[in-house]
C-alpha cells in the first residue's frame, strides 16, 4: 500500500453500476475541494453514479472528522480516488432456438481519500 498518509479514506464495495460509468463522474472531482467536489456531483447528469460517489465522499467526510475533531473541513480535498471493478453477476437471456445469451451485470468498488490543502 501506499507510504502516504490521508487524513481520512472511505471505500464503497459491491455498488450496483458499472465501472466505466462511474469513472466519468470520478474524474470530474479528482484534485478538488470537497465542497466544490459535492456541487459538482449534486448537478452532474449521471444521476446514479454520481449519488454513489456523493455518499462516498460525505463518508469521507465524516471519518475525517472523527479521526481529527479539530479539522477544517473547507480545506479537505479529495487527494486520491479511484473505483474498480467488483464481481459481476451472471444473468441468462434466453435466445432463439434454445440457445441462451450471457448479460452481465457489473458492480464496483468506489475508494475515496480525502487530505488536508496546506497553505491556502
Amino acid at each position: 500500500m501506499d507510504t502516504q498518509q490521508f487524513v481520512s479514506h472511505a471505500v464503497t464495495r459491491h455498488v450496483r453500476v458499472s465501472a466505466q460509468k462511474c469513472r466519468l463522474v470520478v474524474d470530474l472531482i479528482r484534485d478538488r475541494l470537497v465542497g466544490e467536489a459535492l456541487t459538482i456531483l449534486r448537478f452532474s447528469e449521471k444521476k446514479k453514479a454520481s449519488l454513489i460517489v456523493e455518499k462516498t465522499l460525505r463518508s469521507a467526510v465524516a471519518n475525517a472528522q472523527q479521526k481529527v475533531p479539530n479539522v477544517d473541513v473547507d480545506t479537505l480535498f479529495v487527494a486520491k480516488i479511484h473505483v474498480d471493478e467488483g464481481p459481476s453477476w451472471k444473468r441468462i437471456r434466453p435466445a432463439p432456438m434454445g440457445r441462451a445469451f450471457r448479460i452481465l451485470k457489473r458492480t464496483s468498488h468506489v475508494h475515496i481519500y480525502l487530505d488536508d490543502k496546506k497553505g491556502r
